[in-house]
């Protein structure tokens, strides 16, 4: 397990450089974009008693409150969650993927017996100013048994909120990563893991929040709320 992950960590830091220098060419070729991203935050933390992970990344995106009000739909929020998972795949080269069923979602390293997490079919959540989406983790190689069934979760979460700019409106959003039990973080393998696995889902999840700004939404692959 810790050879697979110092690979895995080339290989996400590998991936990481050259999405950055990519998206540095576009923002020159697109110029300004119509929402900025500002306010990146970070809280992560390792209960060192039952090895439980929860990690948040946050970060504030002002945008042009018509083009807020015509993606704040349910199609929309089921949308942002395919980006996410596109923005994962993007970012290393194509090494990791995410794999669909009716019931499931797989994020492998190539090929599907390599299944690195396993996570239920999402749940959605929706008011007029608050969506989200959750994805209860299920098993995978780089999960320990107590995380299993379930019990741990990946999540998006949006916000609106009103902005001191006229015509703006201001969309709080977080992913978060609640208790999650890594499999590398057991006895020495914590160091590993809060140099590894930890600091690199931070820079990718800061990734995917700046790359927002763009309000490219990648079209869903399962379409369950086209109709919302």
């Amino acid at each position: 397990m810790t050879a697979l992950w110092l690979v895995l960590a080339a290989v996400l830091l590998a991936g990481l450089i050259a999405s950055l220098r990519g998206r540095r060419a576009r923002r020159a070729r697109r110029g300004a974009d119509g929402a900025t991203v500002a306010n990146l935050g970070d809280t992560t933390t390792l209960d060192y008693d039952t090895g439980a992970v929860r990690s948040v990344q946050r970060a504030d995106l002002l945008l042009d409150a018509d083009a807020l009000a015509e993606i704040w739909t349910p199609a929309h929020l089921e949308r942002l969650a395919r980006t996410y998972w596109r923005f994962l795949t993007r970012v290393t080269l194509g090494l990791i993927q995410v794999r669909y069923t009716e019931r499931e979602r797989y994020v492998v390293l190539l090929i599907s017996p390599l299944k690195l997490l396993t996570f239920q079919a999402p749940e959605y959540e929706m008011t007029a100013t608050r969506g989200m989406v959750r994805w209860r983790i299920e098993r995978g190689l780089l999960v320990a048994k107590a995380g299993r069934n379930g019990r741990g979760h990946l999540q998006i979460d949006v916000r609106q909120s009103p902005s001191e700019e006229p015509g703006r409106a201001n969309l709080h959003v977080e992913v978060e990563v609640a208790n999650f039990y890594p499999a590398i973080a057991s006895g020495l393998g914590r160091r590993l893991y809060n140099i590894t696995q930890s600091r690199i889902h931070v820079i990718v999840t800061y990734g995917f929040l700046r790359s927002l700004a763009h309000l490219d939404l990648a079209q869903s692959r399962v379409g369950r709320l086209d109709g919302g």
